[in-house]
């Protein structure tokens, strides 16, 4: 799906006319030849974000403009996994994991004495995944592979971290407009099928790098995060 080039800190996903699908920054819909994964430095200072990408991009010598996602994982923890018609690519990082207490129907509620952090400085561990396929989605399916993605994300964190995901997460989904057409992308399908495992193998892998030397941070002793304990009121409708 995808031919990954990665210079000074930056990821280009190149596929030449391709639907894009991100809820990264200055997400939405697109059409072009490439994505990107950005790797920012600790204490990252930026605010301008259409200027640093493009600076980014400029150092990195890649002219075709994109959607852009940014993490502070680095690139050599970058795996790609794939399956049938569809590829994946992650960056996984929690250093900064949100967290989401849910009571149960006995009334027992997952717990954790995580607080939320203050320090607006701090180096975003996000995870990262851009996932395609060589087919053409019908236009509710890519919507769909999207969230399919972030739904095979959120199980994978949760198994291995106890979190759904970090504060910074972003998904970008794409097909080849021009390929044979896939109505639907879901869970049972082939696409969404293939999607989901390779979400799932490409976090793993590139949490296994990132941390090959540590253990994979939980939600207590994670440097960075938050905790969602405010309760939401109720009723029928």
């Amino acid at each position: 799906m995808f031919e990954p080039t990665v210079r000074a800190g930056v990821c280009q996903l190149f596929r030449r006319g391709t639907r894009w699908l991100s809820t990264g920054w200055d997400g939405g819909g697109s059409h072009g030849d490439a994505a990107y994964n950005v790797t920012v430095p600790e204490g990252w200072p930026e605010t301008d974000l259409a200027a640093y990408v493009a600076s980014r991009r400029e150092d990195a010598d890649f002219d075709a403009p994109g959607p852009t996602l940014l993490t502070g994982v680095s690139q050599e923890h970058a795996r790609r996994a794939r399956l049938g018609s569809v590829e994946a690519v992650a960056t996984a990082g929690v250093s900064n994991p949100a967290a989401l207490p849910v009571e149960s129907l006995d009334g027992d509620e997952h717990t954790t004495d995580r607080t939320d952090a203050t320090d607006d400085s701090r180096p975003p561990g996000t995870v990262n995944v851009v996932v395609g396929t060589t087919h053409a989605l019908a236009p509710g399916a890519l919507p769909n592979l999207l969230t399919v993605a972030a739904e095979a994300k959120a199980a994978t964190l949760l198994s291995v971290a106890d979190v759904p995901g970090t504060t910074t997460d972003a998904v970008v989904a794409a097909c080849d407009p021009d390929g044979s057409l896939a109505s639907f992308s879901g869970s049972a399908t082939p696409v969404g099928r293939a999607a989901r495992a390779c979400v799932r193998d490409a976090v793993l892998a590139s949490l296994a790098s990132r941390y090959a030397e540590r253990s994979v941070p939980t939600v207590a002793d994670a440097p960075y995060g938050v905790v969602t304990d405010v309760r939401a009121t109720v009723t029928r409708l």
